[in-house]
């Protein structure tokens, strides 16, 4: 028996409440990366899905924007409650679809999602929605219809990310979840209607970008659009956006910096360093890829990083002693393979991995962990996001050169900083241009607003920032008698 049953549903959509047929009869391929194979069909939909599942949203929207903060915060405890019974069978089919290690996706991957549910609820019971200012009141009130984006690489951690705040606000919604991971979204739906949802306020649509995201973003009922992508499918989403002026909140792409301070513990600070690096197989926007170091201790870091990078156990997504499991698909795949080629053609030191499948593992899109050191900043594995295990170590003087290296990117979304002297971690901090930094491997909070300086993107997620992106502002005055 499969370790993942498609569900009956796979070839629908979710609108209104219920599970529809497309209106062509459109087939997308889904391919496990571990065999290579096709394992399952999704229906790819069109404009003319789109329209009616915007139709769905606008018309739930006068009603459930009116619900109160109660009714809100009952339906998002029913969610996660339901969430977290199915949390195996999203596990198993996060595993079939992207490859993630079972043991990762139980570990990080589930309850991380889960993770966003929690706090709309507890950011929900507090937040003042009406806030007076002298003799006027300042309104927050739902922004109405939105479209939301996801990607591939943590399927349910951006749904959720955008899912939760925008019920939590009184939005409807029109989801497109990638269609290279689609599953575990279409069994999210099935946990939304089981909550009670109502119906027309979540809707599920599948498909490509160039179809059912160009679509959504450019539709004139839909006042919001947030995705998370690639800057190049930002800026298209952004364009389409544009001649009905809605707002637009994107979280792209990243080439986050990793400065180790010389008084920091490298025997502790390397390792940390390439295990958040290679999280996820390197499949995540925020990943610190560039390690920043102290050009005296480069010798030392290299001796760490390949020690790190060699003692990844990869394999079966199912074996749940797997510790990175293979490339989401061929594409990304390609990419990497690419990128590490680049890596020696202009000169870096190898240090660890390099091209091609780990000899062990005749099938499946796996990229060998690998370590680059003496890169240099116009290196292209220094400037483009590779999104897989590779590890850019990049050399520096002084304390100045480390933070110039670390702000030398089109990007600006993670960063980090490791440092025995928390004043000077603050301090370096500061200079960066990022939307987070991350001080001596702090824990992941999903209250820490979350988003991108330049070409990371704009708006945030999570947290308070997160549910402000999915609300208007109405200025009432004279509300109060003069």
């Amino acid at each position: 028996m499969d370790r993942f049953p498609i569900p009956d549903y796979a070839a629908k959509f979710y609108i209104g409440g219920r599970w529809v047929e497309p209106a062509a009869a459109v087939s997308i391929e889904v391919v496990d990366p571990y065999t290579e194979k096709v394992f399952g069909r999704i229906a790819g939909g069109d404009a003319a899905d789109i329209d009616r599942a915007v139709v769905a949203a606008r018309g739930a929207f006068e009603s459930y924007s009116r619900t109160t903060r109660a009714e809100r915060i009952a339906l998002l405890t029913r969610i996660l409650e339901i969430y977290r019974a199915r949390a195996e069978e999203l596990s198993q089919a996060l595993s079939k679809e992207i490859g993630v290690p079972i043991a990762y996706a139980r570990a990080m991957q589930i309850p991380t999602a889960a993770r966003h549910i929690e706090a709309m609820i507890a950011i929900l019971k507090d937040y003042a929605f009406e806030r007076p200012q002298g003799s006027m009141m300042v309104l927050r009130e739902p922004i109405g219809v939105c479209a939301l984006i996801t990607p591939w690489n943590w399927p349910l951690n951006q749904i959720t990310a955008k899912v939760a705040p925008a019920l939590a606000a009184g939005c409807t919604i029109v989801l497109k979840p990638s269609e290279l991971s689609p599953f575990s979204a279409l069994l999210f739906a099935q946990v939304l209607h089981d909550a009670g949802v109502p119906p027309g306020v979540f809707n599920l649509v599948n498909g490509t970008g160039d179809k059912v995201g160009a679509a959504m973003s450019s539709h004139p009922d839909v006042d919001m659009v947030s995705i998370t992508a690639s800057t190049r499918a930002g800026a298209l989403v952004a364009q389409a956006a544009a001649p009905t002026a809605k707002r637009v909140t994107q979280e792209l792409g990243g080439k986050s910096p990793n400065i180790l301070l010389p008084d920091a513990d490298f025997a502790s600070a390397v390792p940390k360093g390439v295990a958040a690096a290679f999280r996820n197989s390197g499949q995540s926007c925020s990943a610190p890829t560039r390690m920043i170091v102290p050009r005296e201790r480069l010798v030392e870091v290299e001796a760490l990083a390949r020690q790190a990078a060699d003692a990844f156990i990869l394999g079966d997504p199912s074996d749940e002693a797997t510790q990175l499991g293979p490339i989401a698909n061929a594409a990304q795949f390609k990419r990497i393979q690419s990128m590490i080629e680049a890596g020696i053609a202009e000169g870096a030191k190898l240090v660890a991995g390099g091209p091609g499948r780990p000899k062990h593992l005749p099938h499946g899109f796996f990229a060998r962990p690998t370590v680059f050191s003496e890169v240099t900043p116009r290196m292209r594995i220094a400037r483009e996001e590779i999104f897989g295990p590779v590890l850019a170590i990049q050399p520096y003087g002084d304390e100045e050169e480390a933070i110039a290296i670390a702000n030398d990117t089109v990007y600006g979304l993670g960063s980090c900083v490791q440092s025995r002297d928390l004043a000077r971690a603050r301090r370096v901090a500061a200079r960066i241009r990022a939307g987070q930094v991350h001080i001596n491997y702090p824990e992941w909070s999903p209250f820490a607003a979350f988003g991108g300086y330049k070409q990371s993107g704009n708006g945030r997620e999570y947290g308070v920032a997160g549910l402000e992106e999915y609300l208007e502002t109405k200025t009432v005055l004279g509300y109060e008698a003069a």
